[in-house]
């Protein structure tokens, strides 16, 4: 069964980050233009890819966020159960114990019956 706790997704996406802005970097400083068009493209850039790393934040926050509320509704259902589990345990044990006391008395009572008519 594979794993997957976020932390594949947020590498993936800051490596996808980081070759983006270096492949930009790259084209923009190899491009035929002058360098002050060349720093306003770098410019730009960087507000598109800072608006699409925001994006890509929020879109991971709100992920982790369903995915613990869907950890604690399982954590709470456990716990339920396991408070069911434990009383019908408690309710059997409680049964078993009496019915020990039960069968002890009878087999203490039988002996009870038993001295008189031995000792005659």
């Amino acid at each position: 069964m594979s794993r997957n706790d976020g932390g594949d997704v947020g590498a993936f996406f800051a490596g996808f980050l980081v070759g983006g802005l270096v492949g930009a970097a790259v084209a923009l400083i190899l491009a035929p233009q002058s360098g002050e068009d060349t720093r306003e493209q770098i410019r730009q850039r960087g507000i598109e890819l800072q608006g699409k790393a925001e994006e890509t934040l929020t879109e991971a926050r709100s992920k982790a966020e369903a995915v613990a509320a869907d950890i604690k509704r399982r954590a709470e259902e456990v716990q339920v159960q396991s408070k069911i589990i434990l009383e019908e345990g408690q309710k059997q044990l409680a049964e078993a114990v009496e019915h020990t006391k039960k069968a002890a008395s009878a087999a203490v009572g039988g002996q009870e019956k038993e001295e008189p008519a031995e000792a005659a």
